[in-house]
Order: C-alpha cells, then sequence, then structure tokens
C-alpha cells in the first residue's frame, strides 16, 4: 500500500514557506501539510470540516465528472490557499464568487480566491471537474484501478488525488457525503451508511454517508457490478458488504472471510472498546492487486487475499484498524507503527483467541525466524522511513513491540491500555510519543527504554519470556524451549501482501 515519495517541484517547494502576499496580514497556504515524508502531501492555511462528492461515473469510458463542494475554516487570513487533486477543473468558487486558479508540481491545485479568507471565518469551495482518472499519473503510477465493469479508488498513502480536491493528509480529517450516479445495473460502494438510492433516465444515483472524521486516503469508492449482502450487529450497526460479481475460483473464500465481518467487529470491541464508526462491512473488487486497505467502515480487500482459501485474519488485521488508523489516525507519516504494529498484533490475539497460538508463542516464533544481521532489525518502527514505511518490521517488529510491553506491565494493564487509548484519542491524531507517554501513565512504570530499544534502535533486541507466575519459576539454567510454529502463522503469513506495492 505504498508508493514512491512524492516530491514537490522547484516552484512548489520554495512555497514551502509562507510567503506574504500582497493583500496586508493575509498570506499565501503552503502547498504542503508539513509532513517530512511526503513533502507535498496535504496543504497549510485551512481546515476542511465536510466533503460534498456529487459524482458520475461511465465505467465504459472511465469519464468521472464532479462537483466537490469543501466546507473550511482559514487558520490565518489567507490570499491563496492550494488543493491537492490530478484532475481537470473547468471551474471554481469560493463562498460563491468565482476564483482564479492555476496548476503546479504535480497534483498542487493554486486558488486565489476573490476576497481574502478571513482566519476562522467559514468558507465554503466548490470545485467543478472531469478526467480520466486511469489516465492521471505520478511517476507513471495511478491510484485507481480501472475493473472490467468499473474503477476502484484505494490506496494508502494517497488515493484522493485521483477522483477528489482535498487537504490530503491524516491531520485533516472531515465528514462525508459521496453522491455517484452510475449507468443503471451498476453500482457505487463508498463510506458509512446508504442513505438513499433512486434511478432516472437509465442511471442510478447512490447516495453515501460518513458521519465521523475521516482522513482522506481512507475515502474509497468502488463501481462496477456486485452481490451485496446486508445485515446488522448485536448493537445494531448496518454491516454492508459487496463482492463483485467476477470472482472466480476466489469468490467463495472472499465471502467465507468478509461475511465473519460482524462477529470479528464484535469480538474487537471487547478489545478495544465500543465500534467508534455509524457502519461496517468490506468490499472485494475484481482488481489485479494483492494488498488490503483500511478504507473507514468499509475495507478493501484484493481477491488475491484470498487465493489460499478463507482467511479471517486479514479481516481482524482491517478491522482493528478502525480503531487504530482510523479513529486514532496518524499524526505524520512517520508515526505509522502506531496504525499497523496494532492491527498485526490484533491477529496475534485472535489466534489467541481461537487457539491457534498465543501472542506470546507467535512473537517468539516470529523473533526466531530471523538472524540479527538480517536488514530487517535494521528498519525503525517507530521512524521507518518513506521508503520503509510498510516494511514487515512495522508490522511484525512492531507487533513484538508489545508483546514486550504486555510481558512488562501484565495483562491487567496492557489490556487496559489498548482498550483506552482508542477512547482517549477518539476521531483524533496521534504520535508514537503520544502512546508512549500514555503507556507510562496507566502503567504506572517508565517505558520509554522498552520502546526505544523497539522502536528506535537498529539491531535484534534481546526478548526475554514473560515472568513465570509467583511459585512457579523456572530455574535461570534450564534452557529456553525451542519455538514451534504457531498453527496460525501460516495465515497470518499469507496477509503479509497487506503492505505490498
Amino acid at each position: 500500500m505504498h508508493r514512491k515519495v512524492i516530491a514537490p517541484s522547484v516552484l512548489a517547494a520554495s512555497l514551502l514557506l509562507v510567503i506574504p502576499a500582497s493583500a496586508a496580514g493575509s498570506v499565501q497556504g503552503a502547498p504542503g501539510i508539513g509532513d517530512p515524508y511526503y513533502p507535498a502531501s496535504g496543504n497549510s492555511g485551512y481546515d476542511v470540516s465536510h466533503y460534498d462528492l456529487r459524482l458520475q461515473y461511465q465505467p465504459k469510458t472511465d469519464l468521472l465528472e464532479g462537483t466537490a463542494t469543501l466546507l473550511t475554516t482559514a487558520r490565518q487570513d489567507l490570499s491563496r490557499f492550494n488543493l491537492d487533486f490530478g484532475l481537470k477543473v473547468s471551474e471554481i468558487r469560493v463562498n460563491g464568487a468565482k476564483a482564479k486558479f492555476a496548476t503546479s508540481g504535480e497534483h498542487e491545485l493554486e486558488v486565489t480566491p476573490a476576497q481574502v479568507l478571513k482566519k476562522d471565518t467559514p468558507a465554503s469551495v466548490v470545485v467543478k471537474y472531469a478526467g480520466k482518472p486511469s489516465e492521471f499519473k505520478i511517476d507513471g503510477w495511478s491510484a485507481w484501478q480501472r475493473t472490467p465493469d468499473g474503477g476502484v479508488a484505494a490506496q494508502e498513502p494517497d488515493s484522493a488525488v485521483w477522483w477528489f480536491p482535498s487537504n490530503d493528509h491524516p491531520l485533516d480529517k472531515a465528514t462525508f457525503d459521496i453522491s455517484v450516479n452510475v449507468p443503471d445495473g451498476t453500482q457505487a460502494i463508498s463510506n458509512g451508511v446508504l442513505q438513499s438510492q433512486s434511478s432516472r433516465l437509465g442511471w442510478t444515483r447512490y447516495n453515501w454517508r460518513s458521519n465521523k472524521p475521516q482522513a482522506t486516503y481512507l475515502a474509497t469508492l468502488a463501481i462496477g457490478k456486485f452481490d451485496v449482502t446486508t445485515g446488522t450487529t448485536a448493537s445494531g450497526l448496518p454491516i454492508v458488504n459487496a463482492y463483485s460479481k467476477d470472482l472466480g475460483d476466489n469468490a467463495g473464500a472472499a465471502r467465507a472471510s468478509v461475511e465473519r465481518t460482524g462477529e470479528v467487529a464484535e469480538w474487537l470491541e471487547g478489545v478495544f472498546g465500543p465500534y467508534p464508526f455509524n457502519a461496517l462491512g468490506g468490499y472485494v473488487p475484481n482488481v489485479p492487486s494483492s494488498f488490503a486497505l483500511e478504507t473507514q467502515t468499509r475495507p478493501f480487500y484484493s481477491p488475491k487475499q484470498f487465493a489460499n482459501g478463507a482467511n479471517v485474519s486479514v479481516v481482524v488485521h482491517e478491522l482493528a484498524h478502525q480503531w487504530y488508523g482510523d479513529s486514532v489516525s496518524v499524526d505524520g507519516w512517520k508515526d505509522i507503527w502506531i496504525n499497523e504494529g496494532f492491527a498485526r498484533y490484533s491477529q496475534w490475539l485472535w489466534s489467541e483467541k481461537e487457539g491457534e497460538g498465543t501472542a506470546q508463542e507467535l512473537a517468539d516464533w516470529t523473533y526466531g525466524q530471523r538472524a540479527a544481521d538480517d536488514p530487517f532489525w535494521q528498519v525503525k518502527p517507530g521512524d521507518p522511513g518513506p521508503d520503509n514505511q510498510f516494511h514487515g518490521a512495522v508490522y511484525d517488529r512492531g507487533a513484538i513491540a508489545l508483546q514486550a510491553l504486555r510481558n512488562e506491565i501484565g495483562d491487567e494493564k496492557f489490556f487496559k491500555i489498548l482498550k483506552g487509548w482508542p477512547t482517549e484519542r477518539a476521531y483524533g491524531n496521534a504520535k508514537v510519543g503520544d502512546f508512549v507517554r500514555y503507556a507510562e501513565k496507566v502503567s504506572a512504570k517508565p517505558l520509554a527504554q522498552l520502546f526505544e530499544t523497539w522502536l528506535y534502535t537498529p539491531g535484534k533486541p534481546a526478548f526475554a519470556p514473560p515472568a513465570a507466575p509467583a511459585g512457579n519459576a523456572r530455574s535461570l539454567k534450564a534452557p529456553a524451549a525451542k519455538p514451534v510454529e504457531p498453527k496460525s502463522w501460516k495465515k497470518i503469513a499469507e496477509t503479509n501482501t497487506i503492505h505490498d506495492h
């Protein structure tokens, strides 16, 4: 789920510093939000509270036409601001008045409103556009996947620039209304709850609403011909799952996995606390990719995730992200461990619950798979660098770090932290350091060195077994038992393509 770093153009790079505008006291917003991993991602100077996307898509031609309305608030007096977007724009209006606009860099849309946007004052931005998403590429690459009967937008860390204008960084989360018009017989799947559906003159419009803050890369759109199943959880949450009608041999395994979404979510509530959103589900389109992605309320799964049969472990991983990654999102992309380390550890906890290997057994086995000189141990999960953002070490070493924490503080405090953190930071953003401080507060133990060792120090750390229960201490001279491969290991390892390109 990773692609090449988007580097700003020379012009855009020069604008990373706030430059005074001619209007007294106003500034031009920079074309980057300040993330060192992705300098051109996001924009400074304003926040978006809501996206209203009204779209029409023709699967035969890949033509997407749209009107996007962004409800924003300026952080300062703004004479100009940037949006991240790649398709051709025909008109922009700010507070109802036509605005001037130009493009720069690889996906920068520079907007100059007729009047300066005043600090802390709400503003509406309406962008009209059209284009073929699959034809827009950055470094020869597109986040939009065409399918035999439609198209899909789902990628990390970027997908929005291929289908709607935005402030494209997790720091600026917003609610969404996504309305999509498609030819009759074709469906549009997106985030949240389907508010309504209507047909007219050979076209059907689907209106989806995601009513909790959502990062732009977690917004998804899938257009095609799907078999759709619906249900509810024990607490009444609606479940919508969708499967392309042409999944071939993977169809049965995909359904056997994703149809357990409600069961998995109910179990995760016992681990992480109340589910944070208004809907559940997942979708499996007919795409050639192999990754999965935690698109909010409705994860995306490539059919290849089920090539070797049903795999509920990948469903566990993507649903765990609804708490760790979606509700609590990264502050910067270097903080990816607070997404992926926890999602991988949730797979270990599911194995423990299913009696197919405890988290400790999986940690021991994972730890023993690589020698001390393996380059795997040189990746720092707490700051892996943009080229290693989705490296296996972020997942596996990151999960061992959590088992080391569990061993250090005991189950009672460990699971109190796992459940308390998503409540403490609900719908917000966090750095790795924020989690470390929270864990220290809850456990009342100094943990900085433990996290420094596991997340920031290159090399293979020592990994001590958990302390033996009182009255059952083992001799210090007794040799450690050789790890045995847990029953769940192969199925978990099959999900490693989650983080493939």
